[in-house]
């Protein structure tokens, strides 16, 4: 078995934004597929698998030449469905990487598994603010670090808050100081993944919403590495033409 993470896409075929947004194909290949031959071009030697809830994905995937595991529909979180399909693989250490996130770079998945080398239950990414029109967005997950590179909190609000210049916080302002947004790749240790599903949900995690919090309220680090790298996720119908013109 190999030392490295193993990969684990989980895919969901319903999106409320885009119908079957992952079987979409762009210049004929589904977005699944695009995002599958990425990683596989990327970081061929991670292994790699697609934990799916539906037997179109799997189907797509399987002719592709992609493993996949059939998980079942009624998970509510993508990290319950990683967890499900790793009671099969049986990895010490997964790499959770979306299945709508089809340029994702290789140095981002090596800096997700160098991320677990410490204590830290969960590894994550974040990169910098430079819009403050970004920063103000609640749509847009805002960290904050220690001196360890571990998350002390995850918001959807402005953190820091400059409380001196309130709403003039420019470009300039975001540039100099630690404002960073939180991208939604993880990797996780198979006992936190085993463990969290179990975990009661958290009073901050169902304020903002945010996962990530139910973790950090009971006791486990999250390494959050920072990234210069773009990410381009397709969430809506909109994002297919920002992804074509990139490829």
């Amino acid at each position: 078995m190999s030392k490295l993470p193993s990969i684990i896409v989980p895919a969901r075929l319903c999106s409320t934004r885009f119908p079957r947004k992952l079987l979409y194909e762009i210049n004929g290949v589904p977005i699944l597929i695009w995002t599958a031959q990425r990683i596989r071009s990327e970081v061929p030697e991670f292994p790699l698998y697609f934990a799916v809830d539906d037997i179109e994905l799997l189907h797509c995937l399987q002719s592709a030449g992609f493993s996949a595991i059939l998980t079942k529909q009624s998970h509510s979180c993508g990290t319950d469905r990683i967890a499900e399909a790793n009671r099969e693989i049986g990895a010490a250490e997964v790499i959770n990487v979306q299945g709508d996130e089809p340029l994702v770079h290789g140095s981002q998945i090596h800096a997700l598994a160098d991320g677990l080398v410490g204590e830290a239950a969960v590894s994550t990414l974040a990169t910098r603010f430079k819009s403050p029109a970004d920063y103000n967005n609640t749509s847009q997950v805002k960290v904050v670090r220690d001196y360890l590179e571990n998350a002390l909190y995850f918001s959807r609000s402005p953190i820091p808050n400059a409380r001196d210049i309130g709403e003039r916080i420019d470009a300039q302002w975001l540039s100099t100081n630690p404002c960073y947004r939180h991208l939604g790749m993880y990797a996780y240790k198979s006992d936190f993944l085993a463990a969290f599903s179990a975990l009661k949900p958290g009073v901050y995690e169902q304020i903002e919403m945010l996962e990530q919090l139910r973790a950090l309220e009971h006791g486990y680090k999250i390494h959050v590495s920072i990234t210069d790298l773009p990410t381009v996720g397709i969430d809506t119908i909109e994002d297919v033409a920002t992804f074509e013109a990139l490829i």
